[in-house]
């Protein structure tokens, strides 16, 4: 298996809306408060293309199996955007590189960084727990995402 780390292009903005779409159906997040009726879902080559803001996608074999952002909350805290993989590739890795290109750029530009999940997504809890996320019980930025009722922030 060769999962090559790179920044997203235009080329893979379907794609990775494709996988979103998948994890966001298979939890059952697939309504509103979620990414599911984030309008930039198909639009991440253009969104995440400023200084403070990068989404990187993983590819194995040429193919995109995930992906990773990180997005501008305020000038002390980003914000770990739309991390999902497919099921396929889980467990094996991917998304541990991912977090940690996303954490390390994170750290030329914020102090803090905030993201929010779903009760129901407890492989996710672990997985941020263990990079060094702390639960908070309180949104720390607002953030369209209502629906997300558990929230996790990392000093960087």
């Amino acid at each position: 298996m060769e999962i090559k780390i790179r920044e997203i292009q235009e080329k893979d903005n379907k794609e990775i809306e494709k996988i979103i779409r998948s994890c966001l159906i298979e939890y059952g997040a697939n309504h509103e408060g979620t990414a599911w009726t984030d309008p930039n879902l198909g639009r991440f080559s253009e969104i995440y293309n400023e200084e403070g803001n990068k989404y990187w996608v993983a590819e194995e074999d040429g193919e995109v199996v995930g992906g990773v952002g990180i997005g501008r909350m305020n000038s002390n805290i980003c914000e770990l955007q739309k991390m999902y993989c497919i099921r396929e590739i889980r467990g094996k890795g991917v998304a541990h590189k991912l977090i940690e290109i996303a954490l390390d750029y994170a750290k030329n530009y914020y102090k803090k960084c905030y993201l929010e999940t779903l009760e129901n997504m407890i492989e996710a809890q672990k997985f941020y727990e263990k990079h060094g996320f702390k639960r908070v019980y309180e949104p720390v930025v607002e953030t369209e995402h209502f629906a997300c009722d558990v929230r996790y922030i990392k000093d960087l």
